[in-house]
């Protein structure tokens, strides 16, 4: 597998830097674009370009372009903001200032939350529709389709997000993008050991020969069986994912539940005096060591049942 994968995000910088630097538009140009710019734009482009130069910006671009989303960096910050002051406002209006601190914490933490749904989401349909876009690929290639010709004939007949992610490989091969560059960097946007796995045999093939068709139809049987035993150990382990979900959710959807029934007594251990108490010599209330420690406990649960769940195959 590592013999064709290379560091996750750095062919696409490469890219995007060769691209910025042969295809430059001229001063006169850039001045007429940048005037035509509004302020949003120009805003964000500053925030992006001071992000760059802090090293913050390659990681979020590339979790950015696995879920396939068009947000630029700075963008995706201000989303940030913007949440966590719009749900801590909310927050302070309906429960003071706990709300607005439980406000800001959603707000911090629901994009990044959504953009690794996201990406999930995509993997988990690249994934499903892997074995079908390899047949295609054989068929292509038994056509007598040479190994460029055959991916663009997978990019116009699949369906998105592969489609999608073929389309743009064979648009760098267009460019000038040597094929082991732009194969890397769909490998870079999908982590998938199955499509590493059918990128190292065709630069297996690409150097010493093969009949490339028959090896991708072998692979192609591989990933189908792979895919039907997890499905078998999705199965089989669905009690014990249940009972972690249920660990998991129970304990705080009642404590939810007795703080909306009952504010007061369940204000004893989020609150200070006069409801509660605090630690002595401390201005925290007794309740917040004992929340924590709670967390902590569900959080090391849940981690060994899923590792005990999860089985490679």
């Amino acid at each position: 597998m590592g013999l064709f994968r290379r560091d996750k995000s750095s062919g696409l910088d490469q890219l995007d830097t060769f691209i910025e630097s042969e295809w430059k538009p001229a001063e006169e140009n850039t001045a007429a674009v940048t005037k035509g710019e509004s302020a949003r734009d120009q805003l964000a482009k500053r925030l992006d370009n001071m992000l760059d130069q802090r090293g913050m910006a390659a990681s979020i671009r590339s979790q950015l372009r696995k879920a396939d989303l068009k947000f630029t960096v700075a963008e995706y910050f201000l989303l940030h903001a913007v949440l966590a002051v719009g749900l801590g406002a909310a927050g302070f209006i309906v429960r003071g200032v706990f709300g607005a601190g439980l406000g800001v914490i959603a707000g911090f933490f629901f994009p990044r939350i959504y953009v690794g749904m996201k990406q999930g989401q995509r993997f988990k349909a690249f994934q499903d529709q892997l074995p079908d876009i390899l047949n295609l690929w054989v068929n292509s290639l038994r056509a007598g389709y040479s190994v460029p010709q055959a991916m663009e004939a997978v990019s116009r007949e699949a369906p998105p997000p592969a489609g999608d992610e073929f389309k743009r490989v064979v648009s760098e091969f267009q460019i000038g993008i040597p094929m082991e560059i732009a194969l890397n960097n769909m490998i870079s946007r999908i982590e998938s050991e199955d499509l590493d796995l059918v990128f190292t045999a065709v630069n297996i093939q690409r150097e010493v020969g093969g009949n490339l068709a028959e090896i991708l139809e072998t692979i192609s049987h591989t990933i189908r069986e792979r895919i039907r035993i997890k499905g078998e150990i999705q199965t089989l382990t669905a009690s014990g994912r249940a009972t972690g979900t249920l660990i998991g959710v129970l304990p705080i959807g009642l404590a939810i539940f007795l703080y909306i029934v009952n504010p007061n007594y369940m204000g004893q251990l989020i609150y200070g005096p006069p409801i509660g108490a605090n630690i002595p010599g401390l201005p925290i209330p007794c309740g917040w060591p004992i929340v924590a420690a709670g967390l902590i406990s569900m959080g090391i649960g849940a981690a060994v049942i899923s590792r005990i769940i999860d089985i490679e195959v």
